[in-house]
């Protein structure tokens, strides 16, 4: 494919959404000796715009194309050597979930069995056996605290919590959950899991919650909140999600599963009635408050009432803890947003 071999080659799926898009610039800065694969379809929430910062990057290598495709991921194995997978590629938008899971079940499982396929092609020998130049090929695998279902008013989700999906987005993540443990566990594959509570920050498709909350208050337009508004929900911002999943593909243990959370919960009618404040401060209207523009809407069918992580584990285990407060990290937000929508407000 034209890609020459560097020190180590990682496929990265889903480097184009907001998570993924966040990650490659920041895993290649920090590790310049290895080059990166990314593998995207470029659904709607793919945005190639979202890494223009590498695409001059000698070690960065865009691939457009599914990963359900068995031949082109096998390919990419084979000719490029892959000997690490991060795996973000997802259906992830819950709506969605509940109106069309059909692609849910395709890419969440079905895709993350193609690419477990090709690892243990390519990497093992026999179960247990790793082909010689494999043995610390990885296979990392990203996935959501709503796995777990949903709290009441207190506890905490750990690693050991029981599995209760409650949506086609989550069941699916679920079963992936389910078939990358099995890979270890039946063939000695590699693997690592995260499970994330609610990222934000820079990047985000526009149907998100936080991007939601801003792009309307710019508008002047109302701003909908599922329900009450009291549903919680633990947020991290979306780099110190990033540098746990490089903490955990380059020093978790085999097989273990690490929850990342940012210990920032928070219901939804707050978020948007502190967005709308650092609005007020900084982008002010003519007359009013963009609280005003706040708009309750019919709840989502099955909607969880609450997630919350202890990630007490990969603090002990690998050291890592947030650099970002939630106002800090929703104030560079709010600026990277802000920036967008105004100047397509201009155009």
């Amino acid at each position: 494919m034209g890609i020459e071999p560097k020190k180590r080659t990682f496929l990265v799926t889903g480097g184009a959404g907001f998570i993924g898009s966040n990650f490659i610039p920041f895993f290649i800065e920090k590790n310049p000796f290895h080059q990166i694969v990314n593998l995207d379809k470029l659904t709607y929430a793919g945005n190639l715009s979202n890494l223009l910062e590498v695409f001059d990057n000698e070690r960065y290598h865009f691939v457009e194309g599914d990963i359900c495709d068995k031949n082109l991921v096998d390919q990419l194995f084979k000719e490029l050597t892959i000997d690490g997978v991060i795996h973000f590629a997802a259906e992830s938008h819950v709506d969605n979930s509940i109106e069309s899971p059909d692609s849910f079940i395709e890419t969440n499982i079905e895709g993350t069995f193609t690419l477990l396929e090709a690892a243990r092609k390519h990497w093992m020998n026999a179960p247990n056996k790793p082909k010689a130049g494999f043995e610390h090929a990885r296979f990392h695998h990203i996935s959501t605290d709503e796995v777990y279902g949903s709290l009441g008013a207190e506890g905490f989700f750990t690693e050991d919590t029981p599995y209760a999906p409650n949506s086609p987005y989550s069941a699916s993540k679920a079963s992936s959950d389910f078939l990358v443990r099995s890979y270890f566990h039946t063939y000695g594959l590699n693997v690592v899991t995260s499970n994330c509570s609610n990222n934000y920050g820079p990047k985000q498709h526009d149907e998100k919650l936080i991007p939601t909350i801003i792009r309307k208050a710019l508008k002047g337009e109302a701003i909908p909140i599922y329900g009450d508004g009291t549903n919680v929900r633990d947020w991290i911002f979306v780099l110190d999600h990033c540098r746990g999943i490089e903490l955990v593909f380059n020093e978790g243990k085999t097989g273990e599963t690490y929850l990342i959370g940012g210990n920032n919960e928070h219901h939804n009618l707050y978020i948007a009635e502190r967005i709308c404040s650092l609005l007020d401060s900084r982008y002010p209207k003519a007359s009013g408050t963009y609280q005003e523009q706040i708009s309750f809407v019919k709840d989502r069918p099955g909607h969880d009432y609450r997630y919350a992580i202890d990630a007490s584990k990969i603090r002990t285990a690998l050291g890592w803890s947030p650099e970002e407060s939630f106002d800090s990290g929703l104030e560079k937000t709010i600026a990277w947003y802000a920036a967008k929508y105004r100047a397509k407000s201009e155009q």
